[in-house]
């Protein structure tokens, strides 16, 4: 398992585009991508549990009926959500598509992502399709990356090479991530791809059990988006044996994806609005994995920790309050808390109390830009990690003025 170059195209079979089609008003913004694979693929995806979803979603989920996806085209600057049109809308994204790449509509995987309850004019997508067509290129991940963008201010890619039945396959995905993210099933909007040959059936479970342990152990801000949606997309075209049950061939495919989800996860909680650390809660000691998970993920959700971690305030007291309000079933008498960052590592809690600690140490450790939060509940043998930010004064002014 190494990592690589090349995004959603280093897998064979694929290209993409990005480009300014005007939906934006930024002319400098990318705000239409295009992915195209070769050959039809298996798909899967995850949607966000919010009840209001974009129209987006419930197209891709009718294309996706089958298993089979070969498309995925998404805007940025406008979410098509709560729009008496929206799905009309949606299904003519896919329709253009087909006109301009000869995919089928009903092979193509639509997503939205922006301001929501505004109309989506589909004429500028219309216009912009001749040149995003013309300029899908192997090389076109980075462009696409830059279109999904909306209050992000990296792209996210990633690639991965692997090998399964002798022969190397490749996977890589894109993201885009920064605020409106407390997921229950994924977060914003991730396409990967893959030449790896896997049916639709084992390529559904693998990615329903991976975001359970990466992207829903994610946090920014407490607020699940309308639109959040995770796609992958399998060709087949690096002629491995397909998989088609559990085995070897599974795990390592379970392995990719994974390096691929975790990655991702740790760069959209790092580029959080406003943020200016990436935090990462990582829990050991428990009885039993939930427990574990719920501690973690109370603990990074906390906005007086995040707060507090912005401040480098080595306030563990925000850590404790926040395990005992998780719901999980904890002895108190057994917590320990510790910071970490490339600066070392300092206990501020064992046994549920403070424990004597430089303030001096403790606030050059969390001056960092990378904080670890550790938490033992006990000696018990499962372990959980999540992902967030801290939260900082430019949270409220991005979006205090976000849709105006």
């Amino acid at each position: 398992m190494k990592l690589i170059e090349g995004g959603v195209c280093a897998a064979k079979g694929y290209k993409a585009n990005g480009i300014h089609c005007g939906i934006r008003k930024n002319r400098s913004k990318r705000d239409l991508a295009l992915i195209v694979s070769e050959v039809s693929a298996s798909a899967a995806a995850v949607y966000t549990t919010n009840l209001v979803k974009g129209a987006p979603l419930t197209v891709t989920k009718q294309n996706l009926a089958d298993g089979r996806a070969q498309a995925v085209i998404c805007n940025s600057g406008n979410a098509n959500t709560c729009n008496a049109n929206g799905i009309e809308i949606a299904m003519d994204m896919c329709a253009l598509v087909e006109k301009s790449t000869g995919v089928s509509a009903k092979d193509v995987v639509v997503a939205s992502t922006g301001v929501i309850g505004q109309v989506l004019d589909i004429t500028p997508i219309a216009n912009g399709m001749e040149e995003l067509t013309a300029g899908l290129s192997e090389n076109g991940s980075e462009a696409a990356a830059q279109a999904i963008m909306t209050t992000d201010t990296v792209k996210k890619e990633i690639a991965v090479e692997f090998t399964l039945g002798g022969k190397i396959c490749r996977m890589g995905g894109i993201a885009k991530g920064s605020g409106m993210i407390h997921p229950n099933m994924a977060t914003m909007l991730v396409f990967i791809t893959t030449d790896a040959a896997i049916s639709p059936e084992m390529l559904r479970k693998a990615l329903s059990s991976d975001i359970t342990n990466t992207f829903n152990m994610l946090s920014i801000d407490g607020d699940t988006s309308t639109n959040d949606m995770v796609t992958v997309l399998a060709n087949g075209l690096a002629g491995n044996p397909e998989i088609t049950c559990e085995g070897e061939d599974f795990t390592v495919f379970m392995q990719a994806l994974n390096t691929l989800t975790v990655n991702l996860c740790r760069r959209i909680a790092g580029d959080g609005e406003g943020a200016t650390k990436l935090l990462e809660c990582i829990v050991s000691g428990s009885d039993d994995l939930e427990t574990a998970k719920c501690c973690a993920k109370s603990v990074i959700c906390s906005s007086l920790l995040k707060a507090a971690m912005f401040g480098a305030d080595a306030n563990w007291g925000r850590v404790l309050c926040a395990l005992g309000y998780s719901g999980a079933d904890v002895d108190v008498s057994k917590i320990g808390v510790s910071f970490h960052s490339c600066k070392g590592q300092i206990e501020v809690c064992r046994n549920g109390a403070g424990v004597p600690f430089s303030e001096e140490i403790a606030k050059q450790i969390l001056l960092e830009k990378e904080i670890e939060i550790l938490v033992t509940l006990g000696d018990g043998a499962y372990s959980a990690c999540a992902w967030g930010c801290d939260l900082t004064y430019d949270y409220v002014k991005i979006n205090g003025d976000y849709r105006t």
